[in-house]
């Protein structure tokens, strides 16, 4: 087994217990929250960033990676790690979720699924084997077996076919696994609410020599009650010498209730959602920052917390003002600013706003400024939609860089035509 689980102790009151993961990378000290890097990015945080939150593993998300920028171009650029600049451990989901969730049309086969690209509509289809080979492109240290993942709530008949078929997939997606050296692969436990049913995959996966056990099907509508039901009648039947996975479940109370039920490992998306939007989870509960009552209160924002966070708030609702106007909900609510302001004390002026840029959209998807030879000015490359160009120009003009449209400088954002016509023709000539 390329993953290893150390049991150092176990709860003597609940199923707790505190464990290491090693992959190839990284050990991982459990139980642990992996933060989402949904297209090989953190959205607005460098490494050291995400380091600095003390995150050992990371999770990648094999769906959109597929489609962009594509699983043979980063296994060409050296697998995520490179890709990503990541040198610690990092998990990708095999891409059901996005399928079953995403995909308003689907066709369920027992070869695959075939289903729409979410955003174009263009006709997609996804196998176990195709989805093994995504993963092991990408080079992940655990990569997840592809399952269908069953709504909430479903009718008895509909989750037995559907757990068969997530255990003839698991099967044969082990068989597609061509990088068992290097890669680790986890099998991913349905049944809905069921517990004879969720028994029954527990017992056919542990007999597959897999690396570890997600379990799967949850936070996907169901009460709290039945989330926590279904983790006490699951994890005794799962190995006590390999990890456990909850997919999907990552809010402080869900990660407590898991950890008291056997789990290891939590990834969510709601951390970083919810500060796009000027939510902050604190020791004394969640803050929304955009509300009045926090506007002239002068305290840390969390005395408890001694993270780079945790600053005062009249510098917090600085920043705040800055996101609201700017940037909208491009970029992480809380370390934007901070970002920034390293970056323009550590790198030249071009290379600030090369930076910055990168952190709105993801470094994936950035359209960087660029020389055409090192004495030229930077020249603003087009396509970019009128909010992003503007916040572009901004930041050159305050920062004192050339911005050119063409032949015309630009001397102040707010006189800046947006109407779409010199813009994108002179983006068109460079």
């Amino acid at each position: 087994m390329v993953i290893k689980y150390n049991l150092i102790k176990k709860d003597s009151r609940t199923m707790a217990r505190l464990g290491k993961v090693t992959t190839p990378h990284s050990v991982i000290d459990t139980p642990c929250f992996m933060p989402v890097g949904t297209q090989a990015t953190v959205k607005s945080l460098s490494k050291e960033e995400i380091e600095a939150t003390g995150a050992q593993i990371i999770l990648g998300n094999t769906y959109h990676l597929w489609l962009q920028p594509g699983h043979k171009l980063i296994e060409e650029a050296g697998g995520l790690h490179k890709f990503m600049n990541w040198d610690k451990s990092i998990l990708t989901d095999s891409g059901g979720f996005q399928v079953f969730s995403l995909a308003k049309l689907r066709d369920i086969k027992e070869e695959g699924v075939t289903f729409k690209h979410h955003k174009n509509g263009s006709k997609l289809f996804l196998s176990p084997e195709l989805a093994i080979e995504i993963e092991n492109s990408l080079g992940s240290d655990i990569m997840m077996s592809f399952d269908e993942c069953p709504p909430y709530p479903a009718t008895r008949a509909y989750m037995e076919n559907s757990v068969e078929r997530t255990i003839r997939w698991a099967k044969r997606g082990l068989e597609a696994h061509k990088k068992r050296d290097t890669q680790g692969l986890f099998g991913i436990i349905q049944g809905g609410e069921y517990e004879d049913i969720r028994i029954h995959c527990c017992e056919e996966l542990t007999k597959l020599p897999f690396d570890g056990y997600s379990i799967g099907g949850l936070s996907v509508g169901e009460p709290k009650e039945v989330e926590n039901r279904v983790l006490e009648f699951t994890t005794p039947h799962l190995p006590e010498n390999k990890p456990r996975y909850l997919m999907g479940v990552g809010s402080p109370g869900a990660i407590l209730d898991g950890v008291e039920r056997g789990i290891d490992m939590f990834d969510c998306v709601l951390p970083t959602r919810i500060a796009r939007h000027g939510a902050a989870m604190t020791s004394s509960g969640r803050k929304v920052l955009k509300n009045r009552q926090y506007e002239k209160q002068f305290v840390p924002l969390d005395s408890e917390c001694d993270c780079y966070c945790s600053l005062t708030k009249v510098v917090f609702d600085k920043i705040s003002r800055f996101i609201v106007q700017f940037i909208s909900d491009y970029l992480l609510y809380n370390f934007v600013v901070v970002a920034f302001v390293r970056c323009v004390k550590c790198y030249p002026r071009v290379e600030v706003v090369e930076q910055f840029y990168a952190l709105v959209r993801g470094w994936s998807y950035v359209r960087y400024l660029f020389c055409r030879e090192p004495a030229l000015r930077p020249v603003v490359h087009g396509e970019l939609d009128e909010q992003l160009f503007r916040i572009e120009c901004h930041l050159l003009v305050q920062l004192g860089i050339d911005c050119h449209i063409g032949p015309v400088r630009v001397v102040d954002v707010k006189n800046l035509c947006l109407c779409g016509g010199c813009r994108q023709q002179a983006c068109r000539e460079q």
